[in-house]
């Protein structure tokens, strides 16, 4: 079967040497150049888009910022899953926000706003801690922009001002002071049959994913269902086929949802090495109309990102239960060099190879991961 990924990073690379061993070719599409190229090594092949379109069996995205004309493209053959709403609504803070309400699914209290004295309404109403963000295109902490207090709201009106906010309207957000944030990874088929993944939970810094943690300590079943019905319920909506995470904010027993992301994700990484099935075999899955896969795990996972840095040896790979995933890139700041999943029988027995790993990597570029290990010892 042949499978065209519209994106060429690391989550099609990864979906490519999923693919291999059942004997899928997958190949990609560089958005930018439009060119169909190698998932792995980014060599163009001697085939243009739309004949690539016609042969490939299945089509699908790694990110949802694909360029609406492509996404239109690849659906008009029939063939791309999910399909382009669901995309759409995951590129798009607004259409998501408005999915969730419809659906009576909780979320932070908000205001969407496209003029920047509206600002002074949203304090009004959600209080002087909120956070900003553009609807579109924004991620990885990108496009955010943080109200601490109603004194500050002139610099950050005259921050917003270059903005077209009519072109790209604002999502403000009250900023809660949840408990943690956790994500849950799925995947359904065509027939609407769904496997879930254990819920994770999430460290960020700066708006950007440091670690996952899997699965999540201290999760019980009341929030393991809240948060899989919640997940049957936006993808029944959507159609949905093939994998899709959902990133919640953990209030005591009540889960609010953050935002989708109709892809394979970052926070799913842990799958590789800890799930009898990992997220990316699962989603090619789905889309190629093969049995979904099992998704129980097999051992409790730390996935460590390893971001704007590549000034180490190898030499961690001595650690018990570490893998490290390269992604081939030139180092910029923020920017995702790879990540490492360590494992274990238990988190104590994960604490000890975290912590162990925390002696090889800098502390500013890992701010979270000897911390987190302490509290699992």
């Amino acid at each position: 079967m042949n499978v065209l990924i519209f994106g060429s990073g690391q989550l099609a690379r990864m979906m490519y040497l999923a693919g291999c061993p059942l004997g899928i070719e997958v190949s990609a599409v560089d958005v930018n150049t439009h060119k169909v190229v190698n998932p792995v090594n980014k060599e163009p092949y001697n085939i243009g888009l739309e004949e690539a379109i016609e042969q490939a069996d299945a089509i699908s995205v790694e990110f949802e910022h694909v360029p609406e004309a492509l996404l239109e493209k690849a659906e008009l053959s029939g063939k791309l899953m999910p399909g382009i709403g669901a995309i759409l609504t995951g590129a798009d803070r607004v259409r998501e926000k408005h999915l969730l309400q419809r659906l009576d699914i909780a979320n932070c209290p908000h205001r969407v706003i496209d003029n920047v004295e509206q600002l002074d309404g949203a304090v009004d109403e959600l209080g002087d801690q909120l956070i900003v963000k553009a609807s579109r295109d924004g991620y990885d902490g990108y496009g955010q922009w943080r109200l601490h207090k109603s004194d500050d709201l002139p610099d950050l009106k005259q921050q917003l001002l270059a903005l077209d906010l009519r072109k790209v309207p604002l999502v403000v957000e009250k900023m809660l002071h949840f408990d943690r944030e956790v994500s849950l990874v799925g995947v359904r088929n065509s027939k609407g049959h769904f496997r879930f993944y254990d819920l994770a939970e999430n460290l960020h810094h700066q708006g950007q994913l440091h670690v996952s943690l899997a699965p999540a300590p201290g999760v019980t079943e009341a929030l393991t269902q809240q948060a899989r019905e919640i997940f049957k319920t936006l993808a029944d909506e959507l159609n949905y086929t093939g994998v899709l995470a959902v990133e919640f904010f953990q209030l005591g027993d009540r889960l609010l949802v953050n935002e989708i992301a109709p892809r394979v994700h970052n926070s799913g990484h842990w799958t590789m090495q800890s799930a009898d099935t990992c997220q990316f075999e699962n989603h090619l899955r789905a889309i190629c109309d093969l049995p979904l896969g099992d998704t129980s795990i097999k051992t409790v996972c730390a996935m460590v990102n390893i971001i704007g840095y590549a000034s180490f040896a190898r030499d961690m790979l001595t650690i018990r239960g570490c893998h490290l995933h390269w992604y081939g890139k030139t180092v910029r700041d923020k920017r995702k060099m790879g990540h490492f999943n360590l494992v274990g029988q238990t988190y104590p027995e994960l604490a000890t190879s975290m912590l162990a790993l925390a002696d090889y990597v800098p502390e500013s570029h890992f701010p979270h991961l000897a911390n987190k290990a302490r509290t699992l010892s």
